[in-house]
C-alpha cells in the first residue's frame, strides 16, 4: 500500500496531479499570450482607424451625417468587441487559476497561491499595495478609443 504524504496524496497520485498542474500552467500562459496578440491586433486596427478618420479621410468632413455616424459606430463596435474579448480572456484565466490553485493543495509548494496572497489587498488598509492588475488598465484602453471616436464624430459634425 502506498503511503500518504504530507499533502494528503499518494506518490502516484501526486505525480499525476503535478503533470496536470504543469499542463494547466502552460494553458494559462497560452491564454495570456493569445490575449497579448489580440491586444496588439486591436490596438493596431484602432490606431489606424483613428488616424485615417482623424486626419480627415478624403471627403469625410463633407460626407452626410449618416456616413459619419456609421464610421463612429464601427469604431465603437470594434472597441466593444475588444472589451468583451478582454473580459472573456480574464474569465478564462480566472477559471484556469482556480484549477491551478486547487492542484497546488496536493503539491508541496503553492507558487501561484502564495504569489496572489502577496498581491491581495492589505486587510489593514483595505487596498492593494502598489499592484494594479493588468486587466484593469487593459480594459480602459477600448473605452479611451470610444472617447476618441466620439470626439472625432462630434468634431467632424461641427465643422
Amino acid at each position: 500500500m502506498d503511503e500518504i504524504d504530507g499533502t494528503g496524496s499518494r506518490p502516484q497520485e501526486r505525480a499525476e496531479i503535478l503533470e496536470l498542474y504543469k499542463l494547466a500552467v502552460e494553458m494559462a500562459d497560452r491564454v495570456s499570450a493569445r490575449r497579448g496578440t489580440a491586444n496588439a491586433f486591436f490596438l493596431t486596427v484602432q490606431s489606424a482607424f483613428i488616424a485615417l478618420v482623424g486626419l480627415g479621410f478624403p471627403k469625410l468632413s463633407t460626407a452626410p451625417w449618416w456616413v459619419l455616424l456609421a464610421v463612429f459606430l464601427a469604431g465603437v463596435a470594434l472597441s466593444a468587441a475588444w472589451w468583451m474579448q478582454l473580459r472573456s480572456y480574464r474569465d478564462l484565466n480566472a477559471a484556469k487559476f482556480k484549477g491551478i490553485n486547487k492542484a497546488e493543495e496536493h503539491l508541496p509548494m503553492k507558487v501561484f497561491t502564495d504569489e496572489w496572497d502577496e498581491l491581495k489587498p492589505d486587510p489593514l488598509r483595505g487596498r492593494r499595495r502598489r499592484y494594479a492588475e493588468l486587466g484593469t488598465s487593459e480594459r480602459a484602453i477600448p473605452v479611451v478609443f470610444v472617447g476618441a471616436h466620439l470626439l472625432i464624430f462630434v468634431g467632424t459634425l461641427t465643422t
